[in-house]
């Protein structure tokens, strides 16, 4: 349950950046190292939403939290 506390406090710090440009994040499930995200706002509907959540929320939680995290989009 720790993981999880970490995934979840360093999303939400993350949803700042996502905000500042009109979107935001929900956090759909978390299972072990799978975090599933819906992106919604205008990160929902962005061209780059995959790009966002693999180069970007991946990454940080990889390098931040557990390197054995994987990140999927919701539909």
């Amino acid at each position: 349950m720790e993981l999880e506390k970490q995934i979840r406090e360093k999303l939400e710090e993350l949803r700042g950046a996502l905000q500042q440009d009109g979107g935001d994040l929900e956090v759909v499930a978390i299972v072990g190292t799978n975090v599933t995200l819906r992106l919604k706002g205008a990160c929902g509907c962005c061209p780059h939403a995959q790009m966002t959540l693999k180069n970007g929320i991946e990454r940080i939680l990889r390098e931040q939290v557990n390197e054995e995290i994987v990140v999927e989009r919701a539909s």
